[in-house]
């Protein structure tokens, strides 16, 4: 005997390996369903999050018409939208795939209580994650606050499960043509007034389909030399899939063993150490997870409580030249273009503008948290507030606060020839790699042949690096507690 179901997609917007999808239309037919959640209790998604989220539903839209569904799509807050919709459409299974971050997880936890009273079945599930956060522990069963031995613990685990199949077919509710009174474009997710998104719809193919590809074309290109290509950021080095995973497009346990698959088949030219450093990101992954399930104020409070006292500037003038690429180095601008433009940044890159912000600016991490959290496709409740602690040296395993990116090396040891550059800081495209990181120190021949008029044409250093530095060790010393 079937009954009903309903599966409420929320971060896990693929068929294949989503176990919450598989056991409602295991049940019978099922009312598939998205709530653009606007409740301003829970953190809403930034500008560029939202058009991929757009994108994002109209292949979901496609695939679960293929198998022979309907995606509804309701906007306003689930904790009113989601039990008017079960008692109307008489649904007897509610299913859906965990989240962590601590607003969801109250959310989830009412609305279980609300339905289980209501007489409705609902299972959740683990579709994000390879362990659950409480499933890794200190042998004393506290949290862990160290990636190593974390990650250590977490392969001690075993293989992650095997990822699961789509289901073969979908049934559809008969009252899903009733439900639902929006398509996605009434969602209004796309900018229009103005447009800014034609670097991303240049740059990227969000759904499952395109996660699929991604994966494939860094398994068979890329994985080769990525323990050491990883850290360059003028050429294509990394994988590319966080917007995917943090969408749910494709889920980490089919990352794993795809590229396992690979690797021993020979389909991927990589080593096994590049096999392995390619993991570990899933397991850096995996531990802003766990330290977000325990810490559900990640985004705001800082981890480690010294950093409360750190006396911050409040320069606004130098937070908006940050944030539009014009601090006078180059990489640093180049990796602030990539990201307005493309609505990502490689990792090398985002820890030199968030160092550079930080440290040498001295402002406050959440500043730039905020900033990537509106412009990166990838904005993600975990990782985005782990990595900028990691940075700032307030957060769980943190980087220490003295070490401070100089930018001017970094761009020369990771991009030595400067393509990065050249292609996000066009007007300096004229100098020699051996002043593309420095233009400042161009005489004014080389510059006058390059085409470059500083303070005009490209801005002066906002900064002195020497001083900057001083004046965050400086800010330091006053929260040490020596």
């Amino acid at each position: 005997m079937t009954t009903p179901s309903l599966h409420w997609f929320r971060d896990d917007l693929r068929l294949a390996d989503n176990p919450g999808l598989a056991a409602a239309a295991a049940n019978g037919p099922t009312l598939c369903l998205y709530i653009f959640d606007d409740s301003p209790e829970r953190r809403q998604l930034g500008g560029a999050a939202r058009w991929w989220l757009s994108r994002s539903l109209q292949a979901l839209a496609a695939a679960i018409k293929a198998k022979g569904g309907e995606l509804v799509i309701i906007s306003g807050d689930p904790a009113d939208i989601l039990p008017e919709i079960v008692a109307a459409a008489g649904i007897a299974l509610v299913t859906w795939n965990r989240r962590y971050d601590g607003a969801a997880i109250r959310l989830d936890s009412g609305l279980k209580e609300t339905l289980t009273a209501a007489g409705v079945t609902v299972r959740s599930f683990n579709s994000h994650l390879l362990n659950e956060p409480w499933q890794v522990a200190t042998k004393t069963g506290d949290p862990m606050k160290v990636f190593t031995p974390y990650w250590r613990a977490a392969r001690a685990k075993g293989e992650p499960a095997a990822p699961m199949p789509a289901p073969e077919r979908i049934v559809s509710h008969p009252l899903s043509a009733g439900v639902g009174a929006l398509t996605v474009v009434d969602l209004g997710l796309e900018p229009s007034k103005p447009d800014w998104a034609s670097g991303m719809r240049a740059e990227w193919t969000p759904g499952e389909d395109g996660a699929a590809a991604r994966l494939s074309d860094f398994l068979s290109d890329q994985l080769s030399g990525y323990g050491e290509g990883r850290n360059r950021p003028d050429f294509l080095s990394t994988s590319r899939l966080s917007p995917h995973l943090r969408f749910g497009e494709i889920g980490p346990r089919q990352i794993w063993y795809a590229a396992q698959s690979a690797l021993h088949s020979g389909e991927a030219a990589g080593t096994a150490s590049d096999a392995e450093k390619f993991l570990s990101e899933l397991g850096w992954r995996e531990f802003s997870y766990h330290l977000l399930f325990y810490n559900p104020d990640l985004a705001t409070k800082n981890y480690n409580s010294r950093f409360d006292s750190l006396p911050w500037d409040t320069d606004e003038r130098a937070l908006k030249r940050w944030q539009r690429g014009l601090t006078g180095y180059p990489i640093v601008d180049a990796g602030m273009r990539e990201l307005w433009s493309t609505g990502w940044m490689h990792n090398r890159v985002r820890m030199i503008v968030a160092s550079f912000l930080i440290k040498h600016l001295l402002l406050d991490w959440r500043a730039g948290e905020s900033w990537f959290w509106d412009t990166l496709v990838d904005a993600d409740p975990a990782n985005n507030p782990a990595s900028w602690q990691w940075v700032a040296g307030s957060g769980a395993d943190a980087a220490p606060y003295y070490r401070i990116f100089n930018p001017v090396t970094q761009g020369e040891k990771f991009d030595s020839r400067g393509g990065y550059v050249r292609r996000w800081v066009p007007e300096l495209a004229g100098l020699d790699d051996k002043l593309i990181h420095r233009p400042w120190t161009a005489s004014p021949e080389e510059l006058q042949s390059a085409g470059i008029k500083l303070g005009e044409t490209y801005p002066r250093p906002i900064i002195d690096l020497a001083f900057g530095r001083q004046r965050a060790l400086d800010a330091l010393a006053t929260i040490r507690g020596d």
